[in-house]
């Protein structure tokens, strides 16, 4: 029988590496539990001595038959691990009967056939991922803590309570944060106004939303609304498509064509992006903010219209004038009112009820099946910078949530740039920017290039110390001596502990694993970092 480990490791030669690599694995929490389907003793017997070996409780099934009758049993592991070819059932419908009877179940496909059938079916009936025959051992070992931390992420969801009422936000501004309350306030002083009103915000913040918002609440909500992106219309058929033409005003009108101000008569336009409007198209706006008349292209007519005009722009319209490219006449008739919608940086304690009502959204338009968030990935969510603000967040909720396998987004459905992003920016900036700096001090790097034929050198407990590490110590303890403003021993922790947190992207009980601590003594150590 072929090994189905990598050529050249033998199931007897893993089992004594398993017990050879047993590792301390001490927790908080009691050991997770792995049930390995799978109809090759010799497969269930080696794998079953590897993951024991990291502290793993081993349950094992013969058949797919076998394995899901152990599930609807009671058995609730923290991870399947099971082959796709087995006598029986195979392992794609073994997964659908389980998953049927647990929704919760992070399951990975074994294979030592790797079509892209076989990549696609599993991934769509919800396997958290496959791996390929002959196995990689640490790969093995890899995926199953990910998919166990997993697990734990997705028990973090069953305490998740809806934090907004999808009716009450129809108009979809959601966020209770004082930036967001001053918003609010502005419109209500506002809106039961006729003043024009500028809304100025990054890219992305919702300018429309409020644009919206002020309309709906005004003496014209019953009157027409319309919204005009001046940034996506042609300077040479923006006046046409705000003024509309007459027939034969230029090449291509074959008709008489009404436009946006005479067909918003009586209600609200809305110019979005009018920082990127010509100046010749500026000049008969400020016409009809003063006049409250317009002329179609090509006619002699002139014609009264009665609108509320609101602008947006994610420009500074203060230089734009200073640099003679926004007419400063426009800038004073448009700026009566200013409202600032913040970055949704500046207003994080939002995320969680935006995310929460966008994905009430998504359930409504039936456009995915995820109606929660786990903890952990809602503090991923939370910890990111957003530079594409509200708009970026809506994109990633709605990736994520077609993802998910179940009704849980994790962790692992976030955008791959999104997760690493996030864990580079764990710690807190001032300290990296200092540590950085006392390295950059020094006349020589704190860790070089080491001997490696230095002979190991035996700890007290008996074990042998991989052969660089005394060299290690001598030289950090020299430059410890020499340069006691550089406070190595803690900058060495500090280091060990975010680029465990990265490694594991913010994982913080797989981070307290690799480091060799508890969970609560890695919690511990982060909080006296931050500090």
């Amino acid at each position: 029988m072929v090994s189905a480990f990598r050529v050249g490791e033998s199931a007897s030669a893993l089992s004594s590496w398993a017990v050879d690599s047993r590792e301390d694995m001490s927790t908080d929490s009691k050991p997770s539990t792995i049930l390995i389907v799978d109809d090759d003793e010799e497969i269930r017997y080696s794998l079953g001595r590897v993951l024991g070996s990291r502290g793993y409780l081993i349950e094992d099934a013969g058949s797919g038959e076998e394995g899901i009758e152990k599930i609807k049993s009671g058995l609730n592991p923290d991870l399947v691990m099971m082959d796709i070819r087995m006598g029986g059932i195979s392992g794609i419908e073994t997964l659908q009967h389980m998953r049927s009877a647990n929704s919760n179940l992070q399951i990975v496909l074994m294979t030592a056939f790797g079509t892209a059938q076989t990549a696609i079916e599993a991934m769509k009936f919800g396997a958290y991922d496959y791996i390929m025959k002959p196995f990689d051992v640490d790969k093995v070992i890899d995926i199953a803590a990910r998919a166990i931390s997993s697990t734990r992420d997705l028990k973090s969801a069953d305490q998740y309570e809806k934090k907004v009422n999808y009716e009450d936000y129809k108009e979809g501004i959601v966020g209770n944060s004082p930036a967001m309350q001053e918003v609010f306030k502005v419109i209500g002083q506002v809106a039961a106004s006729d003043a024009t009103v500028l809304v100025t915000g990054e890219s992305g913040t919702g300018k429309e939303l409020i644009a919206k918002s002020i309309y709906q609440h005004s003496l014209r909500a019953s009157g027409p609304f319309t919204a005009i992106n001046c940034a996506a219309i042609p300077d040479n058929l923006i006046e046409s498509e705000l003024f509309g033409h007459e027939k034969g005003s230029f090449t291509g009108a074959t008709a008489q064509r009404v436009g946006r101000f005479e067909q918003c008569d009586r209600g609200t336009i809305f110019l979005d992006e009018i920082g990127d409007m010509a100046l010749t198209t500026q000049t008969k706006i400020l016409r009809v903010l003063q006049e409250g008349e317009i002329q179609r292209v090509g006619g002699q007519e002139t014609i009264k219209v009665d609108v509320r005009i609101i602008a947006a722009t994610n420009k500074d319209l203060e230089k734009m004038v200073e640099e003679k490219t926004f007419r400063e006449d426009l800038y004073y008739r448009l700026n009566v009112f200013r409202i600032r919608v913040p970055a949704l940086s500046q207003r994080r304690e939002d995320i969680p009820e935006i995310v929460d009502f966008m994905l009430q959204n998504l359930v409504k338009e039936r456009k995915a099946r995820a109606t929660r968030v786990s903890a952990d990935a809602l503090a991923a969510l939370s910890a990111y910078s957003w530079p594409g603000n509200v708009r970026e967040l809506g994109n990633v909720v709605y990736h994520s949530a077609v993802v998910a396998q179940g009704e849980v987004i994790l962790v692992k459905d976030l955008p791959e740039e999104l997760r690493q992003a996030t864990a580079e920016s764990i710690g807190a900036p001032a300290a990296e920017e200092s540590a950085g700096e006392a390295m950059a001090k020094a006349e020589a790097p704190v860790i070089g290039s080491l001997e490696a034929d230095t002979p190991a050198s035996p700890r007290s407990d008996g074990a042998q110390l991989p052969a660089s590490l005394p060299a290690l110590y001598d030289r950090l303890y020299s430059e410890l001596r020499e340069r006691q403003e550089l406070r190595i021993l803690s900058l060495i922790e500090r280091q060990m502990i975010e680029r465990a947190i990265a490694e594991t992207s913010g994982n913080q009980a797989r981070a307290a694993e690799i480091l060799g601590i508890t969970r609560n003594t890695l919690k511990k150590r982060l909080d006296e970092l931050a500090g």
